[in-house]
């Protein structure tokens, strides 16, 4: 049985599971925090751990149906990573006066920011994209 043989049934397989994709997410974080905190490196995981997907999809060492499922589930259940944080707002009651609004002008500028940057950094591959797919 030849490699071939092996590895494209667990493509597949690998492109129909929700769980090997989540898995494959859960393991760029770490290798991106394990990076960040070997480095100290002063860039937060999550950017490294986004550059380096943004590699792997750009060099095709993995394809966007790959992570397609993975990442369609953390978009679902993203409301749960916020639960935690309520509670701890509840508890300090000095976040609802001028440090509240404070924080919530903060949090409000940087939610436009990150959603601007990221829909120019979509705009972007997508132009690349159809760059690259006139060519072919």
């Amino acid at each position: 049985m030849t490699a071939r043989a092996i590895a494209v049934p667990l493509r597949r397989r690998f492109h129909n599971s929700s769980l090997a994709q989540i898995g494959l997410f859960f393991l760029v974080w770490l290798a991106s925090e394990g990076f960040v905190r070997a480095t100290h490196t002063p860039i937060p995981a999550g950017i490294v751990g986004l550059l380096a997907v943004i590699l792997l999809l750009s060099s095709r060492k993995v394809s966007l149906r790959s992570l397609r499922r993975g990442s369609d589930w953390y978009l679902g259940e993203m409301l749960l990573f916020f639960i935690p944080a309520v509670p701890a707002v509840t508890a300090h009651p000095e976040f609802f006066g001028l440090l509240g609004l404070k924080l919530l002008a903060v949090i409000f500028l940087s939610t436009v920011t990150v959603m601007n940057v990221t829909a120019l950094t979509v705009d972007l591959f997508f132009r690349m994209e159809a760059r690259c797919g006139s060519h072919d």
